[in-house]
C-alpha cells in the first residue's frame, strides 16, 4: 500500500502524521485546506503576502477605498432633479412606493427637492452639487456612476454588502480578496490599511475589513493618525531591539515547529504578525510622519500634521500606497442624516471634498493614478422624499445612489447610468454592488469567477452565485 511509505518509522502502523494526510491524502478537509495558494505558501516557508501576478494584465495594483459610511444624499450632491424641485411638498406619484422596503418613513411621504444648487464643471460637464467644489475641479479625471443599486436598506447589512459581497457576517472583505488575489509589495508595511475618521466607526464594524474565512493575515489592519499609528507598537521600557530579536526568534522557532506538525495556517499568521510588527517599529512612524510633505501638498489636502483630519488621512494613503501597501479604506462614518440634513451635508463635505479632490489631483501628478484605483462611495442612498416633521431629512433608499472612481483603468471624465425624474429608480445602465465588484477585480486583473477559495466544500468568491458582470462601460 502507497499510504505505508509516509508512516512514522518505529511507531505503530496505524498511526498516520497529520502533516502527511493535509499534504498527500487530497481528500476531506485537507484538499479544501490546501486549495488556496496563500496556504501553499505557508507550509513551503514562503512569505505569505508575497506580491503575486494575476492571470490578465491588470491596470490596477492598488486601491484607495474613501467608503463614506452613512450614506451619502445623491439627490443632494450628484444626481441633479429639476423635475423633483418642481414637486417639492408633493406626494408621491401613485405606484412609485408600491411594495417599498423602507427603513423608518413612510413609504407615502412627500417629495423633498435637492436642498442645494447644482452646475456643470470640467469639459465633460458633470453637473455637480455646490458643494463640492473640489471633487468639479477634477471632473475630467473621475467617472461618476448615478445608477448604482443594492439589496440592503439598512446600515450593517449594506456596509457588509459593499464590504464583502454578503449581508452576512464572516465574508472576506473586498481588500482581503485583493491581498489574497496580488499579496503585498509592502514587507514592512500591512498589505491592507484601515482608518476611520468619522463620528464613530462604521455600523458593520470589524467585518468591514475583516478576511472572513481566508487566512487571518489578508485581513486589514486599523491605523491611527496620531500617536502610535498601531497600538503597542513601541517596546516596553527595559525591552532594546537585542533583546526583542532574541525573543521573536525564540518564539518563531517554536511557533514553526508547531506550523510543520499541524499545518495550521494561523500559526503562520502569528509568526508573519509578529515579524510584521518588528519591521513596523521602524516603518510606520516613517509612513505616518508628514513633517517630510512640502507645505503646498499639506495645504492642498487640508492636513496638519499631527492634527486628525480626512484630509490627513487622504495624505497618509497615498503615502502608504506609495510605499508599496496593496489596499488602503478609508471609513467616514457622518453621512446618515434623517435630520439636519443641510447643515451635516455643508459640514461633511467641508470636511472630505478638499481632500478627496486632492488625492485624485496628487496621485495624477505623481504619476500614480494609471495604476491606483479610487473609489468613493456609502452603502446605499438617500430618499428622494422627506423624513422628519422639520422637512429636513432624508431615510436610507437601496433602489438608487450614486458613487464615483479614478484611475486605475476607468474612463475618466464618464458621467455614467441615470436615474428617473424623481431619482428613485434607476432608469438605464444599472450597477448592483456585485457589478462593481467584478468590475474592481477586473481591473486588478482577475476574472470575478475564477479568484476563489475553497471552503467548507465551496469555491467561494467575492461576487457570490448570483449573477454580476464586469462594466465594460466604465472601462477606459
Amino acid at each position: 500500500m502507497q499510504c505505508q511509505d509516509h508512516l512514522h518509522r518505529g511507531s505503530d502502523p496505524r498511526e498516520l502524521t497529520r502533516r502527511w494526510f493535509l499534504r498527500d491524502c487530497g481528500v476531506g478537509l485537507g484538499s479544501i485546506a490546501l486549495a488556496g495558494p496563500a496556504f501553499g505558501n505557508v507550509l513551503s516557508g514562503a512569505e505569505p503576502l508575497a506580491p503575486k501576478a494575476s492571470p490578465h494584465r491588470p491596470r490596477a495594483k492598488n486601491v484607495i477605498f474613501l467608503f463614506m459610511a452613512g450614506a451619502p444624499s445623491q439627490i443632494d450632491l450628484f444626481d441633479h432633479k429639476p423635475e423633483l424641485a418642481r414637486h417639492d411638498g408633493s406626494p408621491p406619484p401613485a405606484g412609485l412606493t408600491k411594495d417599498y422596503r423602507a427603513a423608518f418613513i413612510n413609504p407615502n411621504s412627500k417629495l423633498l427637492g435637492p436642498r442645494f444648487k447644482f452646475k456643470r464643471y470640467g469639459q465633460c460637464g458633470a453637473e455637480l452639487s455646490e458643494l463640492l467644489p473640489g471633487l468639479g475641479g477634477v471632473a475630467d479625471d473621475i467617472a461618476i456612476v448615478r445608477s448604482m443599486h443594492t439589496d440592503a436598506f439598512n446600515h450593517a447589512p449594506g456596509q457588509l454588502l459593499m464590504s464583502t459581497g454578503s449581508q452576512q457576517f464572516g465574508k472576506p472583505s473586498l481588500g482581503a480578496w485583493t491581498l489574497y488575489g496580488l499579496g503585498s509589495e509592502s514587507q514592512s508595511l500591512p498589505g491592507f490599511v484601515v482608518f476611520s475618521t468619522g463620528k464613530k466607526g462604521p455600523s458593520g464594524g470589524y467585518a468591514n475589513w475583516g478576511s472572513g474565512y481566508l487566512p487571518t493575515y489578508h485581513q486589514g489592519v486599523p491605523f491611527r493618525t496620531t500617536g502610535e499609528p498601531v497600538l503597542y507598537l513601541t517596546n516596553p521600557p527595559g525591552v532594546d531591539r537585542r533583546l526583542q530579536r532574541d525573543s521573536l526568534d525564540a518564539i518563531n522557532r517554536l511557533n514553526g515547529q508547531r506550523l510543520d506538525a499541524v499545518g495550521d495556517p494561523e500559526i503562520a499568521t502569528r509568526i508573519n504578525s509578529f515579524e510584521l510588527a518588528y519591521r513596523m517599529q521602524a516603518s510606520a512612524p516613517e509612513a505616518m510622519d508628514l513633517s517630510d510633505e512640502p507645505a503646498h501638498i499639506t495645504e492642498m489636502y487640508g492636513a496638519e500634521p499631527g492634527k486628525p483630519s480626512f484630509g490627513t488621512t487622504c495624505l497618509l494613503a497615498r503615502r502608504l500606497v506609495e510605499r508599496g501597501v496593496r489596499f488602503v479604506e478609508i471609513f467616514h462614518e457622518a453621512w446618515d442624516q434623517h435630520g439636519n440634513l443641510v447643515n451635516d451635508l455643508r459640514l461633511n463635505c467641508q470636511r472630505t471634498d478638499q481632500a478627496a479632490a486632492a488625492l485624485v489631483k496628487d496621485l495624477k501628478q505623481r504619476g500614480m493614478l494609471e495604476e491606483t484605483l479610487v473609489i468613493w462611495g456609502g452603502e446605499f442612498g438617500r430618499t428622494p422624499m422627506v423624513e422628519g416633521g422639520d422637512g429636513d431629512g432624508r431615510d436610507h433608499h437601496p433602489n438608487a445612489f450614486t458613487m464615483w472612481m479614478a484611475g486605475g483603468g476607468v474612463r475618466p471624465g464618464l458621467q455614467y447610468g441615470q436615474t428617473d425624474e424623481l431619482g428613485f429608480n434607476v432608469a438605464a445602465d444599472p450597477v448592483h454592488v456585485r457589478d462593481l465588484h467584478a468590475t474592481i477585480l477586473h481591473l486588478l486583473g482577475f476574472d470575478h469567477q475564477r479568484l476563489t477559495y475553497s471552503f467548507q466544500g465551496l469555491d467561494q468568491r467575492l461576487t457570490g452565485v448570483e449573477p454580476a458582470h464586469v462594466v465594460k462601460g466604465l472601462l477606459a
